[in-house]
């Protein structure tokens, strides 16, 4: 069967999966096209900004929580040489009905879904809460390093013949030109992220940023921890999590929906890493925020699609349209199997093929 050539626009964490896993395919000529590519740090380029971590939000029976399910097993073979951590999440019943409550209700369950995917899952004594918090669980999971594992990511594709380009589109269809590729494209895959809001011929409006705001610090944690809501306003949030191979320790946060501000809100990250501080004191040896030791402050945009992950193929003349954006902040975590179903919409669309 002739090879179908593959545009895949966007070079996030998506668009790197997608390409990743349809290389091991045959069959396939694959181009990620993108005007972001690992090493930019750009707000429009959510990738690099993100935390990274395994912690699943989605709703149980949910095609999500598969997709989150489906990755859980990868990102732990690739982890294994690293120190995993044990992940507390802990729950104030005052945050109830809270945006970060509402973002983390499955995870903030004492029965959630993942309990038996993720190793070690079992509830917090009451005796090691602290303050204010009325229950919490505990498993063992895995923070990603991105400036290590997007270009990771780019060097397995790389090895097994995939073609990177920079390129900007104000359409999708621009994809599949000569610009592009000088021959026929069969399939333009769209892991566009946040600017499938502003795509041509998809201006997806349900997209929408949720922005978040980290502080990067050397000290560490010794574990993962993430609350249900802080005393702080109803869009911000408290968690404190270690990234793999020296990455630091990244401090956060907030959720603001509809908010594309890219600039550091001073007050803010104070309020952070005093929360962080409070929480985790092992961070400073109880002593103040004055001894953190900071790497840098980042603002990311969450993309978040109001009704989930758009996984869809659609048909325009020849050519096929397949989608794999808006994850929000489940990017990392739900990476493959957002990929692995992208994949099977290309190879049920391009006939007998080997499957993934």
């Amino acid at each position: 069967m002739p090879e179908k050539t593959v545009v895949v626009i966007g070079a996030g964490v998506a668009g790197l999966t997608t390409a990743l896993l349809l290389s091991k395919c045959p069959g396939y000529k694959i181009i990620v096209a993108a005007k972001h590519m690992p090493g930019d740090y750009d707000i429009e380029y959510a990738s690099p900004w993100a935390g990274a971590n395994y912690m699943p939000v989605s709703i149980r029976g949910t095609e999500a929580a598969e997709w989150e399910k489906a990755t859980w097993a990868p990102l732990e073979d690739l982890a294994r040489n690293h120190p995993e951590a044990e992940c507390e999440i802990h729950r104030r019943e005052k945050d109830a009905g809270s945006a970060t409550a509402d973002w983390f209700a499955e995870l903030l369950s004492p029965e959630p879904w993942f309990k038996d995917t993720v190793p070690d899952f079992r509830p917090l004594p009451k005796s090691s809460l602290g303050p204010g918090v009325d229950a919490g669980t505990v498993f063992t999971s895995v923070c990603i390093n991105t400036a290590i594992y997007l270009p990771w990511l780019v060097s397995q594709c790389l090895k097994n013949g995939v073609t990177f380009k920079r390129a900007v589109f104000s359409h999708i269809l621009e994809a599949a030109g000569p610009s592009v590729c000088p021959g026929k494209v069969d399939f333009v895959v769209n892991c566009t992220g946040l600017m499938a809001s502003k795509l041509g011929g998809v201006n997806d409006k349900t997209v929408i940023a949720a922005r978040g705001q980290i502080v990067v610090v050397r000290n560490e944690a010794g574990k993962m921890v993430d609350v249900s809501g802080t005393d702080d306003g109803d869009g911000e949030a408290c968690y404190v999590m270690t990234r793999a191979a020296g990455g630091g320790t990244i401090l956060g946060g907030c959720y603001q929906k509809g908010n594309w501000d890219s600039q550091v809100d001073p007050n803010l990250a104070i309020r952070i890493m005093k929360r962080a501080v409070e929480l985790c004191p092992a961070l400073t040896g109880g002593r103040g925020i004055e001894h953190l030791d900071i790497v840098r402050h980042g603002v990311g945009l969450r993309p978040v699609r109001e009704g989930g992950v758009r996984i869809e193929r659609e048909r325009v003349g020849d050519l096929w349209l397949v989608h794999n954006y808006g994850a929000g902040g489940a990017g990392y975590q739900s990476s493959y199997g957002c990929a692995q179903a992208a994949i099977r919409l290309i190879q049920d669309a391009a006939g007998p093929q080997s499957r993934l």
